[in-house]
């Protein structure tokens, strides 16, 4: 297919998004902040071979009251980390008092992004939001989002989650189908492919200009409780569960997938209580394993 960059083992640039090797924080945690210093993770990170990495919003945060922008900026040069992503954003379509809190958090994702060259934006879909989906209200309120980080050449990836209203492929793609933004597409999870009923097939019929970003992991063939459970405790390094990834990689080349980078989100007690320097050289060499040899 037109466009599709041959990735192999020897050529892959692999980021590292933040839960990956953020260690001792949890997703219900009051605040997103890695208890290790993002130029301790960034030395660790680099030294494994990754070559982006990804930051919550408390963590960029932090880290800039820490360092200033500046330092930031020369922390990820120092380390060869050449691609950055920010998540998530939520709320970011409703109507209600969500909003406010959601648009404060949008204006300081637009400025720590436009600051340090932020690649891509994650967006995502409140498990806690129970009320009826409506595509076309949030393909409109996508569109508007992509304009406004257009802005500071960033894309903007919205991640479907089996625990959501927004919980599979099917679900998600109207919504920036609708949009039609050339920097508004998709972030597509292997966990949350795998666990919404999504086939590889399905993935590998997803428009290239529609896939912003992709996520590496591996589980068990069942998930081990709850979704959710599942997903932040269970998470396992690709090829150490069921998933296969290889076979998901193909189906993403077969979409014509283009971006420059592939990330890798796990989400594990083994990961949390590890070193730094085991969290990201364990699960660098275990991704960069599941893709073909030059």
């Amino acid at each position: 297919m037109q466009g599709l960059i041959e990735m192999t083992g020897k050529d892959t640039n692999l980021l590292a998004a933040f839960w990956t090797i953020a260690g001792d924080t949890h997703p219900d945690d009051a605040e997103w902040i890695s208890p290790d210093a993002l130029a301790v993770r960034a030395e660790a990170a680099s030294k494994a071979g990754w070559k982006g990495i990804g930051l919550s919003l408390d963590d960029c945060r932090y880290s800039v009251q820490k360092y200033g922008v500046a330092g930031v900026r020369q922390i990820l040069k120092d380390n060869g980390l050449e691609f950055f992503e920010l998540e998530i954003l939520m709320d970011w379509y409703t109507t209600d008092g969500r909003r406010e809190a959601s648009n404060r958090a949008r204006r300081e994702f637009l400025e720590f992004g436009g600051e340090l060259g932020m690649c891509n934006l994650k967006v995502g879909v409140s498990h806690l939001d129970l009320t009826p989906i409506n595509q076309q209200q949030m393909a409109d309120e996508f569109a508007k989002l992509c304009d406004d980080f257009d802005t500071i050449n960033a894309t903007v990836g919205l991640e479907f989650m089996p625990f959501c209203k927004v919980a599979s492929l099917a679900d998600a793609l109207p919504i920036v189908q609708g949009a039609n933004r050339e920097n508004g597409g998709l972030i597509i999870d292997i966990w949350h492919v795998v666990r919404s009923g999504t086939t590889y097939e399905n993935v590998a019929a997803v428009p290239a200009n529609l896939i912003k970003g992709v996520e590496l992991n591996d589980a068990n063939a069942s998930a081990i409780g709850t979704l959710m459970n599942d997903s932040t405790y269970h998470r396992k390094a690709c090829g150490e569960g069921e998933f296969n990834s290889p076979s998901f990689i193909d189906a993403v080349k077969k979409a014509g997938f283009h971006q420059k980078y592939w990330g890798v989100e796990i989400l594990s007690d083994f990961l949390r209580k590890a070193s730094v320097d085991v969290r990201a050289q364990h699960v660098f060499d275990t991704t960069i394993a599941q893709f073909s040899p030059a």
